[in-house]
């Protein structure tokens, strides 16, 4: 699969790199933990009482209430794809490939073709803002070392879902807080209850 770069005029559809200067922020992250598996923390108070936290809330959120979480580990599959209603930013320690999608090609039944998806690699320290209709997941490696991602969202999101007595369409896809997940049937996400509607290959780095 061809990795292009952030930089590249394909990633506009998906998002866009931030003018941030972000070092206490980049120097806590390098103190999380980086697991053979992948690890995600919604809100991380020690992440959270970087230097930069104000900036990032009121100038990139505009003063919307955020968590900063991180993702962190080694990974090299898609397994699935999320959105959420509202942009999320991606600041990688040591860099990261993404794997991303539109939602404009979700079918009406809510399956999508991992056929339509493309990878972008972010360098180190880079931060990225990726559209509510860009569709993601977890990052994958882009060094050997393993990746750690910073990811900042509304305050809130990634946590339990509402609770609706009928379900209607899209809901069977809310899987937590501002979080509708579709997900392959090879990444075992249907036997937590996860909508399996991902076609096509589970994509790999």
């Amino acid at each position: 699969m061809e990795i292009k770069s952030v930089t590249d005029e394909a990633f506009r559809p998906y998002g866009r790199v931030l003018e941030l200067q972000i070092p206490d922020l980049l120097a806590r992250l390098s103190d999380t933990p980086v697991p053979e598996d992948v690890v995600y923390v919604a809100s991380a108070p020690e992440l959270e009482a970087c230097e930069e936290f104000s900036l990032i809330q009121d100038s990139v959120f505009g003063g919307q209430s955020v968590q900063v979480g991180y993702c962190n580990g080694n990974n090299r599959t898609l397994n699935a794809v999320e959105y959420h209603r509202c942009s999320e930013i991606n600041i990688p320690y040591q860099g990261a490939v993404l794997l991303l999608g539109r939602q404009q090609d979700v079918e009406r039944d809510f399956t999508y073709d991992t056929g339509c998806m493309e990878a972008f690699a972010v360098p180190a320290g880079c931060a990225v803002e990726l559209y509510a209709t860009t569709l993601h997941y977890a990052p994958c490696n882009l060094k050997e070392e393993g990746f750690q991602v910073a990811i900042i969202l509304p305050r809130g999101t990634n946590e339990e879902p509402p609770r609706m007595e009928k379900q209607r369409g899209e809901d069977r896809l809310l899987m937590a807080n501002n979080k509708w997940l579709i997900a392959h049937e090879e990444s075992g996400l249907g036997a937590e209850g996860a909508f399996v509607g991902l076609k096509g290959e589970n994509l790999t780095i």
